[in-house]
């Protein structure tokens, strides 16, 4: 069979197609949007906008128009109305946190013998998952470093509570040891006296102080050893403790003795003005403020013996006698 050859014609035909088509495209594509530069508000004409970047909203910033609007809900598809329903509804765990050695990314096994419908289990289904929670148990911790972290948190927990000290407190307690941990520093030293230490230390720095003498309450060890503990931590560690204000422990002392906002506010008064003397180098923190809350009492006529004081401060009657004396000779009181 012949093929037949292409003639001068059909060649030009061919070739003016596509540009026709293109001009034709071209005739009926409707016109650009414009620009975002170009955009002015359609209310107030102004040019300047804001995205949202939570939202993807474009908002006009001097009349508040939404002009562009893409809502995106990033939450649940089921709804709650209550904390309880919230808690059986979530599928998702716990935060990351620090007071947990595993930082709470392991898998519990519930106590109940239940299953997901809520009937009893069998047992034989029973004695299953006894044995399956005995060894989820035992594999949380894979060498000695975990079980030393293990223990050591749980005991900073258990303090923390006894003292009533916030959530960010232990949060910060438990990065002080897991770094002492790490640096090796727990090597000759007790386990309760390193997280005792670290607790102290936490309180310090999140501007929530507790006395010595009420940590020593609560902890296992005594007082001189979580001394010896906590400066060598804070020395090793280049926490850069600051000495502790005595203003902070007024209001709680206060509180625990019923005393009214006149009388802290004479006590910070009276420590300001003590303080301006340079009489506070060297002074126990907590003698210091109980001595200002006892000369504020007297100054208000809201009388707390000085037993009283003591009692709640943690210290001797002698030391805020001596406290006092001085207070009152800054301040100008006869």
């Amino acid at each position: 069979m012949r093929r037949q050859g292409l003639t001068h014609e059909s060649c030009k035909i061919i070739m003016e197609r596509p540009t026709r088509q293109r001009e034709r495209n071209t005739e009926t594509e409707e016109p650009a949007q414009e620009t975002e530069d170009e955009r002015v508000c359609p209310e107030c004409e102004s040019a300047s906008f804001i995205k949202s970047a939570d939202q993807g909203e474009l908002v006009c910033e001097d009349c508040g128009l939404i002009l562009e609007d893409d809502n995106i809900d990033r939450g649940p598809e089921w709804r709650a109305f209550n904390h309880a329903e919230r808690q059986s509804k979530s599928r998702v765990g716990a935060p990351t946190t620090q007071t947990m050695h595993d930082k709470g990314l392991t898998t519990n096994i519930g106590w109940q013998n239940k299953d997901a419908s809520g009937r009893s289990l069998s047992a034989e289904k029973r004695t299953r998952m006894n044995r399956l929670r005995k060894w989820q148990e035992r594999v949380r911790t894979k060498d000695a470093g975990e079980r030393n972290l293990q223990f050591a948190l749980s005991e900073t927990d258990r303090m923390a509570s006894a003292l009533g000290v916030p959530r960010s407190v232990r949060e910060v307690a438990s990065v002080i040891y897991r770094r002492a941990l790490s640096d090796d520093l727990i090597r000759g030293r007790s386990i309760e006296a390193v997280a005792t230490g670290a607790l102290y230390a936490a309180c310090r720095k999140e501007g929530i102080p507790r006395s010595l003498e009420e940590v020593t309450h609560v902890a296992r060890v005594e007082q001189k050893e979580i001394g010896r503990t906590y400066r060598y931590i804070a020395r090793e560690l280049e926490l850069g403790m600051r000495p502790t204000d005595p203003q902070k422990y007024v209001p709680r002392f206060c509180s625990a003795l019923d005393l009214s906002e006149e009388v802290q506010s004479k006590a910070n008064e009276v420590i300001e003005a003590s303080v301006a003397e340079g009489l506070l180098s060297g002074k126990s923190p907590t003698g210091y403020a109980a001595a200002a809350i006892y000369a504020a009492s007297l100054l208000c006529n809201e009388k707390k013996t000085q037993r009283e004081v003591a009692d709640v401060a943690q210290v001797t009657e002698v030391t805020i006698r001596n406290r006092y004396q001085e207070q009152i000779e800054a301040v100008g009181i006869q």
